[in-house]
């Protein structure tokens, strides 16, 4: 068999750079692609604008993927404008790979605001019964994500290549100046807490202190990438993705306490948002960083305060069925608190947090 050859679009972000080291341990041919690729281990960077088609055709020219993985988009201040940025990356590199005629397989990662809703009215209206079930339709709103699924069926109907869309809960891994890093966040948060004696309160709503939820390793959504695109009953179908334990927040929060010596503070009903919580902790954070040598006094680069927010306070249940991809064959599973200890000792290691 001829060696796979992967193209992963996103590369420097939480997503594509799990994915790409997952793929270089797999023996996988792997190009990094970002506007400012970061260097990896085994990843031949390439440097593009997914806006610009000149610059992708100049920087794929002697590329040949047989596998593409879209991991990566741009948030912009309304949904229209989300749908024409983003439909518009997806369209355009689709299309400066098609000359090649190579992509035997383009993988689209989305994540579960196929089934909340965009930011503009996430978690509000009519939304479809948790767990969240892949047959479900889509919502009567605009979305981004169902424009960028669109970008994919309409390349692949071209070009004859198959698909499958994958859809994660909150991703929590390894990323620097990522706009949706829930662990990162949280563990800088916790770090001021302990260094200031700030109480570490739960920033998010009451429904999801209470309820169900789940989340998404960043190294299990890549095996379920590697696995889809790869396994043919797995073609041309889109899947939840999840690390396969659900808890509730209640739990979870105590349990991160714990790994950073902390006692959590009692819930008071409703949290106050971390946007809130940190607004004046940028001072702080150079202090601790000075303090103990850190690699990035810059606490703005670490943290993403509003994604958090908005997934911690959602007003609604969210828990992901994953029944589809078990009965295909994907049985792999990751205990979600032992995804962030295993990102904690990680940020530790880089020296990112103390």
């Amino acid at each position: 068999m001829s060696r796979n050859t992967a193209l992963v679009v996103g590369a420097s972000g939480i997503v594509g750079r799990n994915l790409s080291k997952l793929l270089v341990e797999s023996d996988w041919a792997v190009y990094g692609l970002a506007r400012r690729p970061i260097e990896q281990t085994g990843v031949l960077p390439v440097a593009a604008d997914l806006l610009s088609p000149e610059s992708l055709a100049s920087a794929l020219i002697d590329i040949a993927p047989t596998h593409v993985f879209l991991a990566t988009w741009m948030r912009q201040p309304t949904e229209l404008e989300n749908i024409r940025v983003n439909s518009a990356m997806v369209r355009n590199l689709l299309e400066a790979v098609s000359y090649s005629h190579s992509v035997q397989h383009t993988a689209l990662v989305t994540g579960l605001k196929h089934y909340l809703g965009p930011f503009e009215s996430y978690g509000k209206g009519v939304l479809p019964a948790t767990p969240f079930r892949e047959e479900q339709p889509r919502l009567p709103v605009d979305n981004f994500y169902y424009a960028q699924e669109d970008e994919v069926f309409a390349a692949a109907a071209r070009d004859g290549f198959t698909w499958s869309v994958h859809r994660p809960h909150t991703i929590i891994g390894y990323a620097v100046g990522n706009a949706m890093n829930m662990g990162v966040t949280l563990a800088a948060y916790a770090t001021i807490c302990r260094e200031t004696g700030r109480p570490f309160l739960f920033p998010g709503s009451a429904k999801q202190w209470n309820s169900l939820t789940d989340m998404t390793d960043a190294t299990q959504l890549a095996k379920h990438l590697r696995w889809a695109s790869t396994t043919p009953a797995a073609y041309n179908q889109a899947f939840n993705i999840v690390n396969g334990d659900v808890f509730r927040w209640s739990w979870m929060w105590s349990r991160l306490a714990e790994y950073f010596g902390l006692t959590p503070a009692p819930f008071p009903g409703e949290g106050t948002p971390l946007e809130t919580q940190l607004a004046d902790a940028a001072t702080i954070w150079q202090t601790i960083a000075a303090k103990y040598n850190l690699a990035e006094p810059n606490l703005s680069t670490l943290i993403s305060p509003w994604h958090t927010d908005a997934d911690l306070g959602r007003p609604i249940e969210v828990v992901t069925d994953m029944s589809k991809s078990r009965k295909l064959g994907f049985l792999d599973y990751q205990p979600t608190d032992d995804s962030f200890f295993a990102l904690f000792d990680q940020l530790r290691s880089a020296r990112l947090i103390p």
